[in-house]
């Protein structure tokens, strides 16, 4: 759906996996700013409570709330297709949802890889690639793809996510400057460490960095908003990550993929 110039739509903010995480404090976030919102999760239960508390905090938001496994194929046609059915012009699209994996690459479910690419490449491009017509057409529009530290570095151990994560960043610099002057802007929030289950659900174990991070998805929501409300094309949040991403710059590539394994460890 091309918007005709005459219709008045009102924008909606869309935002995957939104029901816990950076993805539900994003959500929180945008509801606090006055925008209207899609949110998509697989948990219909868990996305019926998120849109009670947003409208009990802000009734004048509209939340509108889709279930589906963003994993499965097709998956973002039917997000698009639900958007047409309800007349919802997209203009602030965040591409959050995403999962990791644990373990030596040759023992690993092949499945669960394949799910992972599906999800955190696949799903992401194809949102990304329907609702930006739109977006251009308007001349106004804000991506936010969730990357994270993994995506600078080999990544031995989590070797699928650390390689889906640099996708994410390297497809969001590529769009970001084909972008250049439309009014449409790309950013690419790239969290380390967050509280948010991911290492839980990454099945690492209780000594694994991701197991008991300090840094809350709240903190990384907001800086990830404003750093897309900013422009920024690359947003590293925490000055501890910046300062180990650039000294990472210094040292010969096959010591950074062997300390990272050792830190996987």
């Amino acid at each position: 759906m091309i918007l005709d110039q005459n219709m008045k739509l009102h924008p909606y903010t869309l935002i995957t996996g939104a029901t816990s995480g950076i993805g539900y404090e994003l959500a929180l976030i945008a509801a606090r700013e006055k925008n209207n919102l899609v949110l998509v999760a697989r948990d219909s239960v868990k996305l019926e409570t998120v849109r009670t508390e947003i409208r009990r905090q802000h009734k004048e938001v509209s939340v509108k709330i889709l279930t589906v496994d963003l994993a499965k194929a097709n998956a973002a046609k039917k997000v698009l297709g639900f958007c047409h059915a309800n007349d919802l012009f997209i203009d602030t699209l965040i591409n959050n949802a995403g999962f990791g994996d644990y373990g030596q690459f040759s023992k690993s479910d092949l499945n669960v890889q394949r799910s992972m690419i599906d999800l955190n490449i696949k799903t992401l491009t194809e949102l990304t690639h329907l609702f930006l017509p739109n977006m251009l057409k308007n001349k106004n529009g804000k991506i936010m793809n969730l990357g994270s530290v993994a995506s600078f570095l080999p990544g031995p151990l989590m070797s699928v996510y650390f390689a889906t994560k640099n996708y994410v960043l390297s497809f969001s610099r590529a769009l970001s400057e084909e972008l250049r002057g439309t009014g449409v802007n790309v950013t690419c929030l790239c969290p380390g460490a967050t509280s948010t289950g991911f290492g839980k659900a990454a099945h690492v174990s209780e000594t694994h960095a991701t197991a008991n991070p300090k840094t809350t998805p709240k903190e990384v929501a907001e800086f990830g908003w404003y750093s897309m409300q900013a422009g920024e094309t690359v947003a590293i949040y925490g000055s501890g990550n910046r300062i180990m991403l650039q000294l990472t710059k210094f040292v010969p590539r096959n010591i950074v993929t062997r300390l990272v394994k050792r830190v996987q460890r």
